[in-house]
Order: structure tokens, then sequence, then C-alpha cells
């Protein structure tokens, strides 16, 4: 960790961690987190659904949850960001206090219940940024919404001209319900509403704009076989892999390890990249995945590649190493293509799947 990056970790961490996330937020605004880029390598960048990806490293949703600075987490050196989840009402999300950080884990408990300023409000920022800008748009429903998958299907048209990629996100464990979408039948309906809505807003602007659905790492193999089963039979464009768990397991902080949330960060790198190359394994090569958990150095997010991943995604691990986390990552990943004399780092795509498939849930 660099001298920067501790120093900022230090005074954060005097403070609880929902009001350092929203001072983190606001030393990215006033521009005084230094621009920390990776350094331009062929060999990383990847082009995934269509998209030209610059590097295979973003910020996952959950940090940016309004549009608030997306520009300024890409020039701290990720390929791309994704903001939200963005719900079409604003809500406040679950009762205070809702993070909690487990720093002998290094990792962090949340519950925040999609707490946004609503449809609205993001879109008004995402209409401020530059076109070029490669943000992603997580959407999601109301915790109190009467019709879920039509809160989904607003999302598309309310971001359509502005988003680089959606995310349909059913697998936070902090709105009650919301991994019923994960069920065979109401995934097949949710998947028809939602590219039904995209192949309209392509038609109207003759842009086409991707669609990943973000799965929880809570499944049973059956869960995952039916999940593969929908989406290969819909025009999905990717999954991603995955979301928060409820597990438990192997913790060594004892203090807040009981908290109800999902756990985040570096505990959940296994769990998360054995979904992701089950995962693989039943979709075949050509469905684009992103893996999310647990990713906190470059040879973590090489280690998802190897599992089948074609981008990786981080956040929590970026709470205890710095704003410098994604800069040295990406900049370690091309040391590894000079270490492993490879021509392009997809190079290692599904070289372990098999040793992270076979590992029970």
């Amino acid at each position: 960790m660099s001298f920067l990056s501790s120093l900022g970790r230090k005074g954060l961490f005097l403070f609880d961690p929902e009001t350092a996330h929203g001072l983190s937020i606001a030393a990215l605004k006033a521009g005084v987190v230094p621009a920390c880029p990776a350094k331009a390598d062929p060999r990383l960048a990847q082009t995934v659904a269509g998209i030209a990806f610059p590097n295979p490293l973003g910020m996952a949703a959950g940090y940016d949850k309004n549009a608030e600075v997306p520009e300024a987490l890409l020039r701290l050196g990720f390929g791309f960001t994704e903001i939200g989840t963005v719900t079409p009402r604003p809500q406040d999300g679950n009762p205070k206090p809702r993070i909690f950080r487990l720093t002998e884990d290094d990792a962090v408990i949340n519950r925040l219940g999609f707490n946004n300023a609503g449809h609205a409000a993001a879109l008004e920022r995402l209409r401020a940024c530059r076109r070029d800008a490669l943000i992603g748009v997580n959407i999601g429903a109301n915790k109190d919404s009467e019709d879920r998958i039509a809160d989904y299907v607003a999302g598309i048209r309310t971001f359509y001209d502005v988003a680089r990629y959606f995310t349909a996100n059913i697998s936070s464990p902090n709105t009650p319900g919301l991994r019923d979408l994960q069920a065979k039948e109401s995934l097949h309906a949710l998947l028809t509403a939602v590219l039904a809505a995209r192949t309209e807003e392509q038609a109207r602007s003759g842009r086409p704009v991707p669609v990943f659905l973000k799965i929880a790492p809570d499944l049973t193999e059956e869960g995952l076989d039916d999940i593969a089963e929908v989406a290969l039979a819909h025009p999905l464009d990717g999954l991603i892999v995955s979301n928060t768990t409820l597990s438990r397991e192997g913790l060594r902080d004892t203090r807040h390890a009981g908290e109800a949330g999902g756990l985040s960060g570096k505990p959940l790198f296994e769990k998360s990249t054995a979904v992701l190359a089950k995962m693989r394994r039943r979709v075949g090569d050509d469905l684009p995945i992103i893996g999310v958990g647990g990713v906190s150095s470059a040879e973590t997010a090489a280690e998802k590649i190897r599992a089948g991943a074609n981008l990786v995604q981080l956040y929590s691990c970026m709470v205890y190493a710095g704003p410098t986390l994604p800069g040295e990552i990406v900049n370690g990943l091309s040391r590894l293509c000079d270490r492993e004399q490879i021509p392009s780092i997809s190079a290692l795509r599904g070289t372990r799947t098999a040793h992270w498939a076979d590992r029970t849930l």
C-alpha cells in the first residue's frame, strides 16, 4: 500500500463506514484524490459484448450509487465503472448502522437496501458525462414496488441513451424477496420483459446496449442449472458473478460477523470464483462473464480470468487498499503478461475453469 493510500485509510477509518464512504465520494468530486492512471497496454484491451474495454478491470456497482463520480473513478485506472443500483423512485434503504468493517478479514458487511436518489437524479448526472466514458448502469426494483419487473423495464427505458451497458441486479440479499427473481419462471419473465424493452429502445435509437444479469454466490448446483438454462434461452449479453454472500464461513473478525447483510471483500474470493467457473462450464465459452468478489491484486484478478471471466470488477477491497489499487492491479496484469509471455490477458481465460468448477458449493 502506498503512503497516500495508507494515510487516507487511517483518516477515513476514524469515521463510521457510511460516513467514510460519503467523504471518499466528496474527495473524488473535489478532485483531491490524484489520478492514478494505469499504463495503456494493448494486451489488456478486451472487446466484450461489442464494447471495447481498454483494460479488464472495473469498479463494481455499490460504490457510486447515484452516478456522482464515474469519470473520477475512471481516472484511477479502471477500464470501466458501474453506477447504481438505481431504482425508479428514491428510497432511503434500511436503518443505520448498515455497513460494518471486518478489518481482520479485509471484508465488509452491508445491508444498505438499494439506498439511492432514484432514476431522475442519476440520469441528470450521466447526461453531463463524456459520451465516450465507459459507464454501465445497474438497475433494480424499489422495495415497495407493486411490479418489480416493470421497475427493471423502466431502468432500461430511462437510461438507454446514456448507458454503455446495463446490469439487471436480482441478487442483492438486502431487498426482501429480490433473489426470488433468480428462480426459473421468474427469471424467464424478467428477461423476456427487459430484453423486449432493450429491442424496442435499440430500434428507436439505432444503438445496441448490452444487458448483463448479476447473480448471487449463494446458489445450489440446481439453481445454477436453472439460471444457465434461462440465460441461454434469451439474447442476454452476459452474466456478472457474483454479488455479496450470506455465508460467514472462515471469518476471523467476531465483532461484526453476526450482523445481517451481504459479505464482500477477500473472504468472498473463493466462493465467488467457484460459482463463476461453474457458470462458465454451464454456458460455454461464448457468453461473457464478469467476475466479482474478493479481487484485491493482479493475481486475484488474473485468477478470475483463469476461472473463466472476460472482465473483473472490485469494490470492497479498495476500502482497505485505497485509491491506488486499480492502477496497481492493471499495471500488475501487464507485468503478468510479460512474465507469462502471452500476447493478451485473454490467453489465460478458462485455463483453470475445471480447477474451480469442481469445488463443492
